[in-house]
């Protein structure tokens, strides 16, 4: 009795956070199956390759990276309230939501910006993100499709910067809405970007990013290696790896080494040798004498 004592706490909290998923799975299609049948970029089916996957990856990354995150970011926010004064990170918590909210998702989107650059020109690093890649054809259930490191390397270098310079507390006593707020804007518009939709948002496209804007990222044909930013474009147009033509889009998406079929083998296998995955990185990538992983 003793035992199941202990596990009954943390087996109620993951039945709830699977019945929270199941939930918000089933919210997501009602908003993108509708828009995708009736703006399609390319025509395809509702359970196209891998549809099974992705719906598997959906689970994985909704109920693993959230428990690999809590340590690293439990250790940067000791070190960051060691080495702070802490009237700085109590004048920031002052300000209001109007302002913090804003100012989080500007320091995070340049944050998530070189995480996920980075992702791309360090071969060690694209052996995970390889995986979100390898998609042949986009919609909105595409984003699901990442390996735990991938998320969680990625995730901490749009959270820590929020951290260091007092945007969120997350060692209030209370929930800090700011990086509530920043995940879930970044999670529903990571689903938007890569949906099969044929938006483009005009002159808006370039202040806030569109299926068009991502669809360019993941482009099996040059240029590669572009538009990094999830949500505000015009931060890989400081950086200079913007790219949006006015009227074309991708003809093929992909990645130039085929992956494991089954999603187990495919989250196991970058930890494995030989790293087989080809990767032609763009004349803008920092790696550009490593055009190969392995």
């Amino acid at each position: 009795m003793d035992i199941l004592s202990h596990l009954q706490p943390p087996l109620l909290a993951f039945a709830i956070d699977f019945l929270r998923l199941c939930l918000w799975l089933l919210v997501l299609m009602i908003v993108f199956v509708p828009l995708e049948k009736h703006s399609a970029l390319h025509p395809q089916k509702l359970f196209r390759k891998a549809f099974l996957t992705d719906v598997a990856y959906c689970f994985l990354s909704g109920l693993l990276p959230k428990l690999l995150l809590v340590p690293p970011l439990a250790i940067v926010a000791w070190v960051v309230h060691s080495l702070l004064p802490g009237g700085f990170h109590s004048q920031v918590a002052a300000l209001p939501l109007w302002i913090r909210f804003p100012a989080a998702m500007i320091v995070g989107e340049i944050g998530f910006y070189w995480g996920h650059r980075w992702s791309h020109e360090i071969p060690f690093l694209w052996r995970f993100h390889a995986i979100h890649h390898s998609a042949e054809e986009m919609d909105w259930l595409v984003n699901t499709r990442a390996h735990p490191v991938d998320l969680v390397f990625t995730r901490l270098c749009g959270l820590i910067p929020i951290y260091v310079l007092g945007l969120s507390q997350p060692t209030a006593r209370s929930v800090d809405l700011v990086s509530v707020l920043v995940i879930l804007t970044g999670t529903f518009w990571g689903f938007f970007i890569h949906a099969n939709l044929k938006w483009r948002f005009g002159p808006l496209a370039w202040l806030v990013a569109t299926p068009s804007f991502h669809h360019w990222h993941h482009t099996y044909e040059e240029p590669r290696n572009k538009n990094y930013a999830p949500i505000l474009p015009w931060i890989d147009a400081i950086f200079g790896t913007y790219h949006m033509p006015r009227t074309e889009w991708p003809s093929k998406y992909g990645i130039d080494a085929a992956l494991p079929g089954a999603m187990v083998a495919q989250v196991l296998e970058p930890m494995m040798p030989p790293y087989s995955r080809t990767y032609r990185p763009s004349a803008s990538a920092t790696l550009a004498d490593s055009p190969a992983i392995g």
